[in-house]
């Protein structure tokens, strides 16, 4: 007889020892706007188009274990001074996390959630513009741990900045 070896028990019994605990709760869309300002006027011209992104995420902690997290993304379309199209998204999810230190956290809610968040953001907005008869839009993928890294950065030499003008 072969012993048989149950790997992902052993790993959920590692993570069970040191409480480290996170899991997808619920993933919704919370706000969605599409505005196409020029109407009709768009289609009867020829135009190259620009695209410009924006990019937000809020988190709230709802209890002592769950958050909700809000990937924002907005993206105008202009031809020239004129916006085609404008679509906006809140995609949220509620997270349940235990276990991680401060810094941990803020890393997990601030790359992890968002990565999870930003498929279901991209298929809406994708489906939403070609409901607009534009030509479809598959947003690029966007590295959220290095976005983090550079807000965190940032953050530091803000900081930095501060004390040192605080001893002169």
């Amino acid at each position: 007889m072969t012993e048989q070896t149950n790997e992902p028990e052993v790993a959920a019994d590692n993570n069970a020892g040191n409480g480290i605990e996170f899991s997808v709760q619920r993933i919704y869309l919370k706000d969605l706007s599409f505005e196409s300002p020029l109407g009709a006027k768009s289609f009867t011209r020829q135009w190259k188009p620009k695209v410009s992104q924006d990019l937000g995420t809020k988190i709230a902690k709802l209890d002592d274990n769950h958050y909700e997290v809000v990937l924002s993304i907005t993206i105008t379309v202009k031809d020239d001074d004129d916006t085609l199209y404008l679509a906006e998204i809140q995609q949220a999810g509620v997270f349940f996390v235990k276990g991680l230190n401060e810094q941990q956290l803020a890393g997990i809610l601030n790359t992890q959630c968002p990565n999870i968040l930003f498929p279901y953001a991209r298929e809406t907005i994708d489906s939403v513009v070609t409901k607009g008869t534009f030509p479809a839009l598959m947003l690029p993928p966007i590295n959220f741990d290095a976005l983090f890294q550079q807000a965190v950065a940032n953050a530091n030499a803000q900081a930095s900045e501060k004390a040192e003008a605080g001893t002169h």
